[in-house]
């Protein structure tokens, strides 16, 4: 059975992409790529059809990453399909918990620092980087990053678990 994970910013053009990728590539590392699928949406539908932001493109390329994106719009249907809902700031997580169907849905989000344990609790948001330059871009990358390993370690244990 497949795991799924849905990666969720505001348009669906920069940090849920990255996320997307970065995690991608890390479960392809890891040898879970029949176990696990990732995919990403936005709360909103501004963007849609549109692909990633060229900014995300290049930081992602940089460093390796590969990324075939088109922006969606999270759907509230998309929470029976999915085990784990993560969002990129906090003003994800309260959107998401809003749409979800049930208390059990409402469970699955999560935000995507607080798999980083080097991470204060107080300060789980990646900062949008829409608005500024580069710089933004590469310190997203730096976030998103640095939760994958603890994210793909919790997602590991659950897809273990359901192997057992």
């Amino acid at each position: 059975m497949t795991y799924r994970v849905c990666f969720v910013c505001t348009g669906n053009i920069c940090r849920s992409p990255m996320a997307e990728a970065v995690f991608h590539a890390r479960v392809e590392e890891a040898g879970l790529g029949d176990l696990v699928e990732a995919d990403s949406a936005g709360t909103g539908g501004w963007h849609e059809g549109e692909g990633a932001d060229p900014r995300t493109v290049a930081v992602l390329e940089e460093n390796g990453y590969g990324i075939d994106h088109t922006a969606r719009q999270f759907q509230p249907s998309w929470f029976s399909r999915l085990d784990l809902v993560v969002a990129l700031d906090a003003g994800h997580a309260r959107a998401l918990r809003r749409l979800a169907p049930t208390e059990q849905d409402a469970a699955k989000v999560r935000l995507l620092r607080s798999y980083d344990p080097a991470v204060d609790s107080g300060d789980l948001d990646v900062p949008d980087p829409y608005y500024g330059g580069v710089d933004g871009f590469e310190q997203c990358l730096e976030m998103v990053e640095a939760a994958s390993t603890g994210l793909l370690a919790a997602v590991r244990e659950h897809v273990e678990g359901r192997a057992a």
